[in-house]
């Protein structure tokens, strides 16, 4: 009898969230320094009645804690989401990281997606209409915003600035964005369109010769061929607008030192200063012996493409893609590189073994080109080996091309569709959450255990006295 006295004086009973778990007191004080070795009487949460620890926590993850106390080993539940699952063991004071190896990668999904979810708000793909208190936050008036003292330039910026920043803020912000798109575009047109011979006018000289009689005439010379003057008017037409677009978001920025840093945003402005540094060069450098040459700066404007990802999340989510899949792009490029060096010097050794009239590799630097091509399977046919070794290279090149472009595709693909599905997950979800208060519970005052009446014992359920779902007892 003394036996069983001394085992039920030695066990604690717990009950988290409901359920009642029954364990050693040994077996809590094997993890010292954590919220379940320091359990006493004198705590809050002891009901003496009952003889039990209260906790409302989540249950089934305790489950797992108490299994960790007993065996050592902490596993993942896969029912519970991996914050929550850290919020508890920051309760009962336990490392996240000693969880085992076979659920350590399924409990850190969650933290890739928190980064992902991170990086999406960065992209600022939310089409939700911030309230004004987040406006105010954002644009730095906030402490006037709360006094009531706004002034008429503080609530004009950040209409200006969703109105042409914001493309789907409002529809007098989509009408814009619409001609930002159609200028875009003509200007690409334009500039594309304008090197086509037919679209050029020749520029007529009249010059005097001298004929075989003697004679004075005059004949005509074609010099050169110029742009039709409707493509300078389409351009200064769209080069107002852009040069608008971009003061009214500089003014109405709410950070100027982003917007200038913005990597778009640097596209734009110097697409734009070229067209005005083209004007100046035409009118003062024209006479300049080669100045053609200078025009060829004037191709930053094609970047203005990427403008376009203001108003396409599709191309705000290819481009994270390819900054998340840069360390894999960096190796294909290396092993890219190294395969071209090591084949162009093989096909050039093994073109030289056998006799070869018809070389097409009299060097290294020429079959570098060839080993190029041939990797990346586009193979113009301008140069080919012609001897038996070199056709076993070359086969050797074309095969390692293919296994290397294809081992980093997987890679790029899983991150695309990561974020596209997360994207696609965040516009579905609800704009609006009810807030969760937190009310710490009221605390009874601590009595001493002799002057428990039994009224209070009479005062309790009977259903609260009926014996809970206990877990398995072992030492």
């Amino acid at each position: 009898m003394n036996l069983l006295n001394m085992d039920a004086e030695n066990r604690v009973v717990l009950n988290v969230g409901g359920i009642r778990h029954e364990t050693y007191k040994a077996t809590l004080k094997k993890i010292p320094a954590t919220r379940l070795s320091r359990l006493t009487e004198a705590l809050a949460n002891y009901d003496p009645v009952l003889n039990e620890y209260f906790f409302d926590r989540h249950p089934g993850v305790f489950a797992q804690v108490l299994n960790y106390y007993r065996t050592g080993k902490l596993h993942y539940p896969t029912d519970v989401c991996g914050p929550l699952f850290e919020e508890e063991l920051e309760f009962w004071g336990l490392d996240a990281n000693q969880v085992e190896p076979c659920c350590w990668m399924t409990y850190t999904q969650h933290r890739d997606t928190q980064e992902t979810l991170a990086v999406l708000d960065r992209l600022d793909l939310d089409t939700e209409k911030p309230s004004d208190e987040e406006v105010a936050r954002k644009f730095g008036f906030e402490e006037d915003y709360y006094k009531g003292t706004v002034s008429w330039w503080q609530q004009l910026k950040p209409q200006m600035w969703s109105l042409f920043d914001e493309p789907y803020s409002s529809n007098a912000a989509k009408i814009i964005g619409v001609i930002s798109v159609f200028f875009i575009c003509v200007s690409i047109i334009s500039f594309c369109l304008k090197t086509h011979p037919d679209m050029r006018v020749p520029v007529i000289r009249n010059y005097t010769v001298t004929t075989a009689n003697q004679t004075q005439s005059w004949a005509l010379d074609k010099v050169q061929t110029n742009a039709h003057i409707a493509f300078f008017y389409i351009e200064c037409v769209c080069n107002a607008w852009f040069t608008l677009e971009i003061l009214v978001r500089f003014i109405s920025s709410p950070n100027k030192c982003e917007f200038i840093k913005s990597s778009v945003n640097i596209i734009d402005y110097i697409a734009t200063m070229s067209f005005y540094i083209d004007l100046i060069l035409q009118k003062y450098a024209s006479h300049v012996e080669n100045a053609d040459i200078l025009e060829f700066f004037s191709i930053i404007r094609i970047m203005r493409l990427f403008k376009l990802t203001r108003h396409s999340s599709g191309l705000k989510i290819l481009i994270q893609t390819f900054r998340a899949s840069a360390k894999e792009l960096t190796l294909l490029v290396f092993f890219l590189v190294l395969g071209i060096v090591i084949f162009a010097s093989l096909v050039y050794y093994a073109e030289r073994i056998q006799t070869n009239p018809h070389n097409d590799f009299n060097s290294i630097p020429l079959g570098l080109w060839w080993a190029l091509v041939t990797m990346t399977t586009v193979g113009y046919g301008d140069m080919a080996p012609k001897t038996y070794v070199g056709m076993f290279v070359g086969a050797l090149c074309a095969l390692a091309g293919v296994l290397t472009i294809a081992l980093p595709v997987p890679v790029i693909v899983s991150n695309f569709a990561m974020y596209y599905s997360h994207t696609q997950a965040r516009a579905k979800l609800p704009k609006k959450r009810r807030r969760v208060i937190n009310v710490e519970p009221a605390r009874p005052p601590m009595r001493n255990h002799h002057h428990i009446s039994a009224t209070r014992v009479n005062n309790i359920p009977i259903a609260a006295l009926k014996p809970q779902p206990n877990t398995a007892l072992q030492p």
